[in-house]
């Protein structure tokens, strides 16, 4: 079974081996995806948007490890969601609510267990990371668990039209999704008016368009460019259809 990472520690930093240290040790034999560690750092809604289109890259019985957690520390809650088949541990931030949201089954589970050396601002890896290996290797013990009847942070089902995530080609990707796009629109974004095309190719080398990317978002991009830098956008920028 795989343990998928899906954080904001940032993949040069100290932090993640720290996190596979822990999941290692107690599901030797689990496989450990990094999905991403290096997502905005403190924007839980923007990963919450993208956690649910990614997803589906991933088999029923794997078991997500989503820490984007500004809050660690304080009484916000920890939870298990168990949606459509896989698992998802991490905090009651809203950070799983969207999964949550448009999962055909979903049941939620907070988290009752403390280790005795839970530090105050790492609770990804002393208290989030045990509970998805034990999850994985079969040996989460039933009472580490409880009923949990509803999130206390909710962001709902609806697409988020902002920029939630920008790559390495500098391709900034919104919370709209897909089957959402207008074909015939044109999308608004600082300013600038974003013609829709298949695929780069459509447009000449430096124009911009807008296209349904590989999981199901649309995304903006610059043919052979950086669209972040040329159009000046960052995640939380929002978007619109004009047109």
């Amino acid at each position: 079974m795989d343990i998928v990472l899906y954080t904001d520690f940032g993949s040069a930093d100290i932090y993640l081996g720290q996190v596979k240290s822990v999941l290692h040790r107690i599901a030797p034999r689990a496989g450990v995806i990094d999905l991403a560690n290096d997502l905005p750092p403190f924007n839980v809604r923007a990963a919450a948007h993208l956690l649910d289109a990614l997803k589906n890259a991933f088999a029923e019985g794997s078991v997500f490890l989503c820490v984007v957690d500004p809050g660690v520390g304080t009484a916000r809650g920890t939870l298990v969601l168990e949606a459509d088949g896989r698992r998802y541990v991490g905090p009651d931030n809203g950070l799983l609510s969207v999964v949550a949201a448009r999962a055909a089954a979903a049941r939620l589970a907070g988290i009752a267990w403390r280790p005795a050396g839970l530090s105050d601002s790492f609770h990804g890896r002393d208290l989030f990371a045990p509970v998805a290996a034990r999850i994985a290797a079969g040996t989460l013990p039933p009472d580490h668990l409880r009923p949990l009847q509803a999130l206390a942070t909710t962001f709902g089902a609806d697409d988020l039209e902002e920029i939630i995530y920008v790559d390495h080609y500098g391709n900034p990707c919104t919370g709209i999704r897909s089957v959402h796009a207008r074909d015939e629109g044109l999308l608004m974004a600082n300013g600038h008016r974003i013609p829709g095309a298949r695929v780069y190719g459509a447009v000449p080398q430096g124009a911009p368009l807008w296209y349904r990317n590989s999981h199901g978002l649309v995304e903006i991009a610059v043919n052979c460019g950086n669209a972040a830098q040329a159009l000046g956008l960052r995640v939380g920028d929002r978007v619109n259809w004009v047109g």
